[in-house]
């Protein structure tokens, strides 16, 4: 029984042991099988390591101590003999152990580099003074499967202040140097500020000399300058209003003749309104009201006709009934004669008991005849006395006047009555 191991890109897996084999297999970035209690699995990294080589006081080749500080960038190498060599030298350790052994194999070559060459050597080429460690260092770490990727001098510096005196002796050069370039370069700015001084005092009197026969040229231009655009704005003026004048009669014109145009157009249209209201005119009131009248005459003419036969009709029927009625009439008026004869003379041989007796039984008759008319009346307004023209009569007016009533009916009761006893 076992189980897989497996490791990423940046370490090596380490399998030996199991199963009576002595091979030892090295993976990178993959996966192993490993048998239980009989595979040894070993890890060592392949990431990048950075190392801080430092070399306090180290005399170079002229005796002066220096203190050199660098930076390495190393990491194991994966070529399978050099990836072995490596194991055999730090598989089981941890990474500070490794890191510690290649750090002061770096030392050792770094301070036996150092006694060879000169401070200014040094000083002046620090890629030289590097690249010589590289290739020193490469072969010794190489033989443990380990590769320099990187290096470089941080910080070179002595306790004698040498590198201090000789950059002192430099900058006192170069200060020197400057002092003279700044005293040379003043006094030849004295000298061209004063050449330049008188040239612009020359150029100051010529150009207040052209300033001021430019200013009266200028004032001379500026007034002939001035009458000429005088006489153009005048005529300008002028040539505005004359074109404006112009302007406005067109447009009155124009005006004109677009109101020409539209009452024209206004008469068109009234004309046509008045055709069409013609014909609308003619289509719903005189042909409707043609064929009315021709339908209206027709139906008179049926109805004349028909009245006049009706009229014939009925004047021969009113003939024949008038006559008829005449005969009737003359022999009901024979017959009421006769009676009336035969009654005056029966009347005659009445007593005045029996005369009276026939009156009073006509008063009753003759009483509703009278008051027939007032049973129909539903207001009586009765006027006279004094004051009918204010429209108001007194009580006993009105009574005078219905006492005054009754007894002319009372008189016409009586002239009638006797009239018909005098006239039987």
């Amino acid at each position: 029984m076992g189980n897989v191991e497996t490791c990423g890109p940046n370490e090596a897996l380490v399998l030996s042991g199991g199963c009576g084999s002595d091979n030892v297999q090295t993976i990178v970035g993959g996966w192993g099988w490993a048998w239980c209690g009989l595979t040894d699995v070993q890890r060592i990294p392949l990431s990048i390591m950075t190392l801080c080589p430092r070399c306090e006081d180290v005399e170079t080749s002229e005796g002066v101590p220096v203190t050199v500080t660098g930076v390495a960038q190393v990491k194991v190498m994966q070529d399978k003999k050099l990836l072995a060599a490596a194991c055999e030298q730090f598989l089981g350790l941890d990474v500070e152990t490794m890191q510690s052994a290649i750090l002061h194999t770096m030392e050792g070559h770094l301070r036996a580099i150092l006694g060879t060459l000169s401070i200014e050597s040094i000083y002046r080429d620090r890629e030289m003074f590097a690249s010589l460690v590289r290739e020193m260092v490469a072969p010794d770490i190489g033989g443990m499967g380990i590769e320099i990727l990187s290096f470089t001098i941080k910080d070179l510096s002595d306790k004698v202040e040498y590198l201090n005196s000789l950059g002192r002796g430099q900058t006192a050069n170069v200060r020197r140097d400057a002092d003279i370039g700044v005293a040379e370069a003043e006094r030849d700015a004295v000298i061209r500020e004063a050449d330049y001084n008188k040239q612009m005092v020359d150029v100051r009197c010529e150009a207040d000399g052209a300033i001021a026969d430019s200013q009266r040229k200028f004032e001379l231009l500026q007034t002939h300058y001035n009458q000429e655009v005088n006489m153009a704005n005048a005529e300008s003026t002028l040539a505005y209003k004359l074109q404006a004048a112009k302007e406005q009669q067109l447009i009155m014109a124009e005006e004109m003749e677009i109101e020409v145009v539209e009452r024209r157009k206004r008469v068109e249209i009234e004309e046509q309104e008045i055709i069409r209201n013609e014909k609308k005119l003619e289509s719903t009131i005189r042909l409707p009201a043609e064929a009315e009248g021709y339908r209206v005459q027709t139906i008179a003419q049926g109805q004349r006709t028909k009245t006049v036969l009706e009229a014939r009709a009925s004047a021969e029927g009113i003939r024949v009934v008038g006559a008829a009625k005449a005969v009737s009439l003359e022999a009901t008026g024979t017959a009421e004669a006769e009676g009336l004869v035969k009654m005056a003379e029966a009347f005659n041989e009445f007593t005045d008991a029996a005369k009276l007796k026939i009156v009073l039984e006509s008063l009753p008759n003759l009483a509703a005849e009278l008051t027939a008319p007032l049973s129909r009346t539903r207001e009586i307004v009765i006027l006279g006395g004094n004051d009918a023209v204010n429209g108001s009569t007194s009580l006993a007016e009105m009574t005078d006047n219905v006492v005054s009533m009754f007894s002319r009916a009372q008189e016409i009761t009586k002239s009638q009555v006797g009239s018909r006893v005098a006239a039987s």
